[in-house]
């Protein structure tokens, strides 16, 4: 078998070792913020502030882990980002699944006019008042529903699911199933569901991430702190530096370590809350290219 190799002239060369560079430009600008974060978390306090933290850790320490622990409130945060983003995500299948199905049959009539009604809400909405009226109206302030239903679905991951299901699902399938006795809710559960693990997949990660990460609704809907999310727990933390210092740990004469700690307690609350993201998306990333590339390869 005869290879051909090509001779890549100066000008490819040149492009070629001008495009890595800049590549790697780029994963260094993007990862050493990463780096600095978790190795300012284990480092100390004082080191922390002092400013001599900036690669790794100096005078390891779990001093900020330790803080974390003891602050009551990043619990309760920790307990209700888990409570919303299992119960969220749970509905956003549901109701992704009930929207991109019907939308997948050729059979469906109407269902050109259901999409132009989806893609619209991409495009227009009520506005922000509006929406935080019809959540008060609704009697859902300060409930794990106005932390849910405003944003139970996503149309983007409607349409993609619906072009999933169209591309794997036969309809042949369908009409057996008919033929047997199953009905459309039979169907979807016991065929389609089971035969589209990469797209749940897929839409499992981006809405789990999307309710783990979400506090813009928090900050609108929730004024009562024992309902907080973590990321406003985070954002008070972090924008607000609103910290009770009497939760952490230490000589509570020692001003200025108590507020080092506050510094150091930033950091390690970061790790903290994207640790179980981390974790997840080991689980679900071989589903998560092809799920991509096949529910976009047709709109």
């Amino acid at each position: 078998m005869n290879i051909t190799y090509r001779n890549e002239s100066r000008t490819d060369k040149l492009f070629t070792l001008l495009n890595n560079t800049f590549m790697i430009l780029m994963f260094l600008a993007v990862l050493y913020p990463i780096v600095y974060i978790v190795s300012a978390s284990f480092s100390d306090s004082q080191a922390v502030v002092s400013g001599e933290v900036w690669l790794w850790p100096v005078r390891p320490s779990l001093d900020g882990y330790n803080a974390v622990f003891e602050y009551s409130q990043v619990w309760v945060g920790f307990r209700n980002s888990i409570l919303y983003t299992v119960t969220g995500t749970l509905v956003n299948i549901v109701m992704t699944v009930l929207a991109a199905y019907p939308l997948s049959r050729k059979d469906f009539f109407g269902k050109n006019l259901f999409m132009v009604l989806f893609m619209f809400t991409t495009m227009f909405t009520g506005g922000l008042i509006p929406t935080y009226l019809l959540v008060r109206e609704l009697g859902m302030l300060d409930t794990i529903w106005a932390m849910i239903l405003p944003g139970a679905l996503t149309v983007w991951n409607v349409i993609i699911t619906r072009t999933y299901f169209q591309m794997s699902i036969p309809h042949e399938l369908l009409e057996a199933a008919q033929l047997d006795g199953c009905d459309d809710f039979q169907f979807v559960w016991r065929v389609v569901v089971r035969l589209s693990g990469p797209i749940l997949a897929v839409i499992t990660l981006y809405y789990a991430a999307a309710n783990w990460n979400q506090y813009f609704n928090a900050m609108l809907f929730l004024k009562n702190q024992a309902h907080y999310p973590l990321q406003l727990v985070l954002k008070d933390i972090l924008v607000s530096n609103d910290v009770d210092v009497t939760m952490l740990s230490g000589d509570p004469q020692d001003a200025a370590r108590r507020e080092a700690l506050k510094t150091l307690l930033k950091y390690s609350l970061i790790v903290i809350s994207t640790v179980p993201l981390l974790i997840f998306y080991p689980f679900v990333q071989k589903y998560l290219v092809k799920g991509v590339m096949v529910g976009s390869l047709k709109g």
